[in-house]
């Protein structure tokens, strides 16, 4: 493990970054963080030994909603003194009550709110869920992708380009352009993670559940396990997961802190 010494945190280089990755290892909790930190889509910071380690991720796209592991809930918290723009950061179930307390109690005026982030994987054929709307996207949708709202172009990868090329994406296509698209936001040798996304007004009609299963299919013949994640009370992408047969694995918690 690559760390920083017991009172000095430290951000990783694209070096340091690798070795971050390989001592975390592919699971279905590390495939998004893999993936920036080989990517070198984020920043990295580490703190702590071996018995009071603690590593942060945070992605240059999304800084405000960084990822933590490690039991060490200070080694944490002086890692997030080194950054900035985040507001709320995603922890290990064990790791939140402490990081909590923490926040606290060194932050006058301040709560910390927990929230939980529930984690599935599909490791069944998926149920068909067709759409004459729905089809996979390839590269050669790059337009289509570019002119759409941001909402509907996809994250994860350097660009719409990169996605369309490297990932698998699925999405809606209607007379107005781009309504819904589901893609891999993370990919790893063992698991991939999925994303939907829909336009305000085109809910209900299926176009997310439609296209997820035509990029969970996809990541299932390419070996890998499909990975879900959504906020407890998403319950519009848990509906989602639950219709394409995923089965909740674990649960990580969100830290947010919170002015009284």
């Amino acid at each position: 493990m690559i760390v920083g010494n017991r009172t000095t945190p430290k951000e990783l280089d694209a070096r340091g970054r690798h070795r971050l990755a390989e001592a975390l290892g592919d699971t279905p909790e590390t495939v998004i963080s893999i993936h920036f930190l080989h990517r070198g889509l984020c920043r990295a910071y580490v703190s702590g030994g071996p018995e009071h380690f603690a590593a942060l991720i945070q992605s240059i796209e999304a800084p405000g909603e960084p990822t933590a592991f490690g039991e060490d809930a200070r080694a944490l918290w002086k890692i997030l003194h080194l950054t900035s723009d985040w507001w709320c950061v995603n922890v290990p179930d064990s790791l939140a009550p402490g990081l909590a307390a923490i926040m606290e109690s060194e932050q006058l005026r301040c709560s910390a709110r927990l929230y939980g982030d529930v984690h599935h994987t599909q490791v069944r054929p998926v149920p068909p869920a067709e759409n004459p709307d729905v089809r996979l996207l390839t590269p050669e949708d790059l337009p289509l992708v570019e002119a759409a709202p941001a909402v509907v172009r996809g994250t994860g990868f350097e660009n719409p380009r990169t996605l369309l090329h490297e990932g698998i994406v699925a999405g809606a296509l209607l007379s107005s352009g781009l309504a819904a698209i589901a893609f891999t936001s993370a990919l790893t040798d063992r698991y991939a993670d999925i994303s939907v996304a829909t336009l305000e007004g085109w809910h209900g009609r299926g176009f997310a559940t439609a296209a997820a299963s035509l990029v969970v299919r996809r990541v299932q013949r390419s070996g890998r396990v499909p990975v879900w994640s959504a906020g407890e009370d998403n319950y519009a992408s848990l509906q989602v997961a639950r219709k394409l047969g995923f089965v909740e694995r674990f649960r990580r918690t969100y830290v947010i802190p919170e002015r009284r």
